[in-house]
């Protein structure tokens, strides 16, 4: 039997950035059966605009958009009639067997495959790195920034993983905030907040003692980790924009939206 575009059900492994990018535009797009997935405790820098943040705070809403979290299968039907995406704790993916899409996106971003395979969905789409088309997904979409962002590849792999975050405003490595050790990251900042070189942002405290966060280019703070979050050391902790545009923080970012443009088209070629 033939499944009309709109009553495809779409399956979205991560609710993060990425993630929030790709289910916004694919509802926009008039896709309202689409379900995510998350962990107990979802980790998000730019909080603002990933929809895992309905997880801690039990709704968000992205450019007016919004995710809710639910916790039953009649409680994700619930939320297609009444307009919003739901998102489920369920890091397992066991709602993919239970309601069995047509889709299934793997956008965890982990720079390796968790556990996808071509056998859960009739489309199964894998973000960047990890992942082989026609091996472990269907479709692998590029995810590096440059020429080749959002490509969809159909054979291969995407680009490795070459640990160098993408340029903005002539700033890679400087513009993302790290942990300078492990233990418990608090902040007085807000997402949003103006901060000049050296600025101190938070810290990070163990039974050793603290260590200073301090920004290393001055910008707006794009995003930030939720405050009392115990972290690694090294860990991607926060943003800074030197674009210096506040309204950049609660709107989906010009990557994310490439991506998501992709899967609209890789989704079309397919059922289309």
């Amino acid at each position: 039997m033939t499944t009309h575009l709109k009553d495809l059900v779409i399956a979205v492994k991560g609710a993060g950035e990425m993630a929030t990018g790709i289910a916004w535009h694919l509802f926009q797009s008039n896709f309202k059966h689409i379900f995510m997935m998350e962990r107990e405790h979802p980790f998000a820098v730019r909080r603002q605009v990933s929809f895992c943040e309905a997880v801690h705070d039990g709704s968000i809403s992205v450019e007016g958009v919004t995710a809710k979290k639910v916790s039953s299968i009649d409680q994700i039907r619930t939320a297609w009639d009444n307009n919003y995406i739901p998102v489920v704790v369920d890091p397992g993916w066991d709602t993919i067997r239970a309601i069995q899409p047509q889709v299934v996106i793997d956008a965890i971003i982990a720079k390796k495959n968790l556990g996808t395979h071509l056998s859960e969905a009739k489309l199964v789409i894998g973000l960047g790195p990890g992942f082989k088309a026609c091996k472990d997904v269907h479709m692998v979409i590029e995810t590096n920034r440059g020429h080749n962002l959002g490509r969809i590849i159909s054979q291969g792999c995407a680009e490795p993983n070459t640990g160098i975050p993408g340029n903005i405003g002539g700033y890679t490595k400087k513009r993302v905030v790290r942990a300078p050790c492990k233990g418990k990251f608090t902040s007085s900042l807000s997402i949003g907040a103006l901060v000049k070189k050296g600025d101190v942002i938070g810290k990070v405290e163990n039974i050793t003692g603290k260590q200073l966060v301090t920004a290393q280019i001055a910008g707006v703070l794009r995003g930030q980790i939720r405050n009392n979050t115990m972290v690694k050391d090294n860990l991607k902790i926060g943003d800074i924009d030197p674009r210096g545009q506040i309204e950049y923080c609660a709107t989906i970012s010009e990557k994310a939206r490439s991506i998501a443009g992709s899967l609209l088209e890789a989704i079309l070629r397919k059922y289309n």
